[in-house]
């Protein structure tokens, strides 16, 4: 019975305190929500029949609890460092069968490695959650939310909420550029492929608006042409892949500019552009700034530069992984996330436009 009374009561309290109902009530930090692909996936592909799995060691080495969790990563990930600077606990990934309760108010990660904005992307890794599903889920979220809290405290958690959605990247790598020839290669020439993406992302983006998102970040991709796999593939002498990195510095300033078109619209900034791939070009041309040693070589996997297959228990691993850009093959090490994210809250507009993440917290704040 003291049980029932203890959970009554933190749910009354959490609904006025996100209403401001109570007086003198210490607002919760504010939710967060994630879309997106393996860059920013917290564990729901661990729930899913499929080979783009990060469940197995070594990933997880420098967790907290040094295992696995199905992060790409060998600890923790850009949505985890984003929720240390909102001073909240990481939202769990929405198939995590204990996302519920007060855990819903934490917000919840709906990312899925391997998709991307269209839906035949990444199709040889067969059960992922692609983009539109991600977007049916944040639904039946809401509708949990909603039984939890009440539609008003709940509409209200989502449209505070900070949301970060990470696309774009395996719409080159896993589609267009998987293989030679490709089905999208074949339909599209790349100057007209990527304004196709972008068009398809609009609409990804109005929809989530529709959802009650508020504050999105964006990223764009990254240096894609230059990760370690890309180096093994299709590099000659070390240099980065000539057609991913054509088509990378295509897609982001389009990108940028559909974004701007939206809040335009909208009459708000509601979509804020967060430049991966200058900062990544920072530390990939300036490695020793960062302290790190290569930005070439990942420190875990096979074959040249490491690049080759995703990292398993039979892998080659660095020692130190706060000296390498690159933990696998595509993604970047906790290190090297913790410097994105660190330009997301801080950069200037060569880095997040039109806003930072910091600038955008104390002025929801002080508005609040």
């Amino acid at each position: 019975m003291d049980a029932l009374l203890v959970t009554s009561y933190a749910v009354v309290a959490a609904a006025a305190a996100l209403l401001g109902a109570a007086p003198g009530a210490s607002a919760a930090p504010r939710a967060f929500f994630v879309f997106g692909d393996s860059l920013v996936d917290n564990g729901n592909n661990n729930y899913l029949m499929t080979t783009a799995r990060a469940d197995a060691p070594p990933y997880g080495i420098d967790f907290p609890t040094h295992m696995p969790t199905g992060r790409f990563s060998n600890g923790l990930n850009i949505p985890d460092i984003i929720s240390e600077h909102l001073g909240s606990e990481p939202a769990l990934p929405y198939l995590s069968p204990y996302l519920r309760g007060d855990k819903l108010l934490v917000g919840a990660n709906f990312a899925s490695a391997g998709v991307g904005i269209l839906d035949d992307t990444g199709i040889q890794f067969v059960n992922i959650i692609r983009i539109g599903q991600q977007l049916e889920n944040f639904q039946e979220y809401q509708q949990k939310l909603a039984a939890f809290v009440g539609e008003d405290a709940a509409a209200q958690v989502v449209n505070n909420a900070l949301v970060l959605i990470t696309l774009g990247g395996n719409d080159f790598v896993n589609n267009y550029y998987l293989v030679p020839f490709s089905v999208r290669s074949r339909q599209f020439a790349i100057q007209d492929y990527v304004p196709y993406l972008i068009s398809e992302y609009r609409k990804i983006l109005t929809r989530l608006y529709e959802l009650g998102a508020r504050r999105v970040v964006v990223t764009g991709t990254g240096m894609i042409g230059c990760v370690p796999a890309e180096l093994a593939m299709h590099s000659v002498d070390g240099e980065c892949a000539r057609d991913l990195t054509e088509a990378a510095d295509l897609f982001n300033p389009q990108l940028v500019r559909m974004l701007a078109g939206l809040n335009a619209e909208i009459g708000s900034d509601v979509f804020i552009a967060a430049n991966t791939n200058r900062v990544s070009f920072d530390f990939m041309f300036n490695p020793q700034d960062y302290g790190f040693v290569t930005s070439k070589v990942a420190c875990c996997g096979q074959g040249p530069y490491n690049g080759i297959g995703l990292c398993t228990p039979a892998s080659n691993v660095c020692p130190n992984r706060d000296v390498y850009a690159y933990w696998d093959a595509f993604h970047p090490t906790e290190r090297a996330n913790r410097i994105i994210v660190g330009q997301f809250m801080h950069g200037s507009t060569d880095h997040i436009s039109p806003l930072n993440i910091s600038t955008i917290l104390a002025m929801d704040t002080n508005r609040g």
